[in-house]
């Protein structure tokens, strides 16, 4: 089973997109869950805790607690929809050093 399907059975429904230096989207976990990432590396979770997705599409499991200290919630995307220009995999902005993701204009969010 690859990674992204068997993530998917143990969270919430839709991603939010978060911020702190860059975006990442994230989901609660709504029970236990260890996988291995991309990287090698075991990951592992409990129920309140975050699975967060990188703009390298990268995941990992971040404590609850941690995660609410550090992460301020952005938008929501309707029922994870793939969607690049609202934060899905592969639109997922990195901030300039403005604040503002590169990329595009205006007003950061």
């Amino acid at each position: 089973m690859n990674p992204e399907e068997h993530t998917e059975a143990y969270c919430e429904e839709s991603w939010t997109i978060y911020r702190t230096r860059f975006l990442v989207r994230a989901r609660q976990l709504t029970e236990p869950l260890v996988f291995t990432d991309a990287l090698g590396r075991e990951q592992c979770g409990e129920r309140g805790d975050y699975l967060v997705e990188s703009p390298a599409g990268i995941r990992r499991i971040t404590s609850r607690a941690l995660f609410e200290d550090i992460y301020v919630p952005v938008a929501s995307v309707p029922g994870g929809q793939n969607n690049r220009e609202n934060g899905g995999p592969g639109g997922l902005a990195r901030a300039g050093a403005s604040g503002v993701p590169v990329g595009r204009t205006g007003a950061a969010a």
